[in-house]
């Protein structure tokens, strides 16, 4: 698959926190959040297009990883991986100021640490030539409200590629990928929908109807 990034997109959000200039402070947050995520089944689907692997691997070797790696955690082991270091973590169950009064009983599993490694930051770096995107906050408001616009750019995308998808449709208008998803999904529903919504591998496609 030839390399294709625009930039990591993000919004910003104000805080109630107040700056030095007694305005409240801005921060930043990758786009989607939670909306935009990508399943095992969707990730297993691409690497097997795009890669030498077999549909359904990459979700056996995951499984493996954590039935296998589970059993050494619960030793007490570290357990390092190109992804990063795994380490499970402890907790008391009550508030114990005396060393020695501590038991088995007191001691629960916590959950497991994990720290990314090196080769993550590799990988990241080779998609982020392209920096960052800024992404408006647009749902209802006026590039909403132009559904004339929005209708110009749903056509001229499916006359340039004869689909779209909610990336493309995202990028072409400048909404958020919840919006852009939202609109494409109501030209579905109806007596007398616009677009017919398909599953293509890891995503969905729109095309006319």
């Amino acid at each position: 698959m030839p390399k294709k990034t625009l930039g990591m997109p993000y919004m910003v959000y104000t805080s109630p926190v107040k700056g030095k200039d007694g305005r409240n402070i801005v921060y930043v947050k990758p786009e989607g959040g939670p909306r935009m995520k990508l399943t095992i089944e969707e990730m297993d689907a691409y690497c097997a297009k795009y890669s030498s692997m077999r549909s359904g691997e990459l979700q056996l070797v995951l499984h493996e990883f954590m039935h296998w790696a589970a059993e050494w955690l619960v030793r007490g082991y570290r357990v390092e991986t190109p992804l990063g270091s795994f380490a499970p973590r402890l907790k008391l169950k009550r508030e114990i100021t005396d060393p020695d009064k501590v038991t088995n009983r007191d001691v629960e599993l916590d959950g497991v640490e994990y720290t990314p490694g090196k080769a993550w930051n590799e990988h990241l770096d080779h998609w982020m030539e392209d920096g960052f995107r800024k992404v408006e906050r647009l749902y209802a408001n006026d590039a909403l409200a132009d559904r004339e616009k929005l209708e110009r750019t749903l056509r001229q995308l499916l006359d340039r590629r004869g689909f779209v998808t909610v990336n493309s449709f995202r990028q072409s208008t400048g909404l958020t990928y919840h919006s852009a998803r939202k609109v494409l999904n109501e030209w579905t529903e109806g007596q007398s929908p616009k677009l017919l919504k398909t599953r293509q591998g890891p995503t969905f496609i729109y095309t006319e109807v």
